[in-house]
């Protein structure tokens, strides 16, 4: 192998170290633009993270060609090699990116701290890319996952099933009509963690034994390596800061969402703790309540977003009469409230998609006439704009900034201290120890 004079010694060596391995060293884009499939066409997908919630995308993406399913735990990933028995199986998402040569797509449902690295990886290939919520770990990332998809021109959408349901839809339109008036004040609340998982906890001290099904050193992926432990997989993961992103990123992107695309919030100004329970240095606290403000936007006010998890909910007086939900959001504008009854505009009655409050005020009212697309499910949506079809409308753009904002509350609380966000410097002004969540350190190998 012949060295270019522009390497360093040490590319070098990490290149000659990547060719050993069978893995690519070459630089992005090795493939110059994404595969042009007609709308008749089957795409060729890889599944990245088959097992757990990776199968429920599995399910979803199933009308197309199965090309490879990557998981690092076979038994996870049982079912899925099961169901598609011709599909090639991997356990590292770089060595079947690197081998597959036919793929179109790819669908990552990977834990949120390997979300980027496997997605970014697939885009400088020329991949499509749908991506579970939240987006990323770190705003950072985040970042970097829409500049790169907007650099390869692939098309992307981050997994928010409920952005797509015509409650949802209903519900942004009727916002937009101005039929609450100006919005100035936001309450989203999710009973998460609500036993999905443990928060609150210190790392357990004990080393077991990894399972012979599970490659524990691939699940680490970018974090920083720490022995296996039954506490964190499968799924219990998100309740640790080195690995998921707690409530927010459960139910944050969901619960917000209708609220966010309906007023086009943007990033926050700033985010601030104003309770929580206690917290230690590998777990978020069981429960908070979080603030963010947003700036006006043209002729829109500011906003103030109350944001509550762990079974906290906004004020009781707030809900006029109504049976309070689980999970749901409050739009309160100066002439009504719409408040949506689940994690996401829809309703699991026809006609239950949200409601407007006052509901005597709202009795006659007729809701606008339709301005966004319609699709049939998520899924389908993203494989259509795969396909040459409209526009995902969740894609890793406007997630991107979903994300971020809801992040900006997360360095609030671990920080313990107000944050005053500049979104241009993607700095916490006069936060210096944000820094280090903001764009973390990755382990040696997994560098984004």
């Amino acid at each position: 192998m012949q060295q270019h004079p522009s390497t360093s010694r040490r590319q070098f060596l990490r290149n000659a170290a990547l060719v050993s391995a069978g893995l690519s060293a070459a630089p992005w884009p090795l493939r110059a633009a994404a595969r042009k499939v007609s709308a008749n066409d089957k795409l060729n997908l890889g599944i990245i993270g088959a097992g757990g919630r990776g199968f429920d995308n599995l399910m979803g993406v199933q009308s197309e060609n199965i090309v490879a399913l990557c998981d690092v735990d076979d038994e996870r990933a049982k079912a899925a090699f099961g169901k598609f028995p011709e599909a090639r199986r991997y356990r590292d998402f770089r060595r079947m990116l690197d081998r597959e040569k036919s793929l179109d797509a790819v669908v990552v449902s990977t834990p949120d701290h390997t979300h980027a690295i496997a997605a970014i990886t697939a885009m400088k290939r020329g991949l499509h890319v749908y991506c579970e919520k939240p987006l990323a770990h770190s705003i950072y990332e985040a970042r970097q996952m829409a500049k790169v998809a907007r650099d390869a021109r692939v098309v992307t959408q981050m997994g928010q099933q409920g952005h797509a349901m015509e409650g949802s839809r209903r519900a942004v339109e009727v916002v937009r009509s101005g039929a609450i008036g100006d919005v100035t004040e936001l309450h989203v609340w999710t009973d998460r963690p609500a036993g999905w998982w443990p928060q609150g906890e210190e790392r357990p001290p004990e080393t077991p034994t990894v399972p012979s099904s599970l490659d524990w050193d691939l699940w680490i992926g970018p974090a920083p390596y720490r022995p296996y432990h039954p506490v964190y997989v499968p799924f219990k993961w998100r309740g640790r800061w080195d690995f998921g992103t707690g409530p927010i990123g459960d139910m944050g992107v969901h619960n917000l969402d209708t609220a966010f695309w309906a007023l086009e919030l943007g990033t926050p100004l700033s985010a601030e703790i104003k309770d929580s329970g206690p917290m230690t240095p590998d777990c978020p606290p069981l429960w908070s309540i979080m603030e963010l403000r947003y700036a006006a936007r043209g002729k829109r006010p500011p906003v103030r977003l109350t944001f509550y998890d762990g079974k906290k909910l906004p004020p009781a007086e707030l809900f006029r009469g109504e049976p309070i939900t689980d999970n749901g959001s409050l739009i309160i504008g100066s002439k009504g409230t719409l408040y949506t009854r689940t994690w996401h505009g829809g309703g699991e009655q026809k006609g239950d998609m949200f409601v407007l409050l006052p509901k005597k005020e709202f009795a006659s009212f007729q809701t606008p006439t339709p301005t966004l697309p319609r699709t049939p499910e998520h899924h389908i949506e993203w494989i259509q704009a795969c396909k040459g079809g409209p526009k995902a409308q969740s894609d890793f753009g406007y997630a991107a900034t979903l994300t971020e904002g809801l992040l900006v509350g997360f360095l609030a609380l671990r920080t313990g201290k107000p944050i005053e966000w500049e979104a241009r410097n993607m700095k916490a002004k006069g936060v210096p120890e944000a820094d280090a969540f903001i764009k973390p350190a990755f382990r040696k190998g997994w560098e984004i």
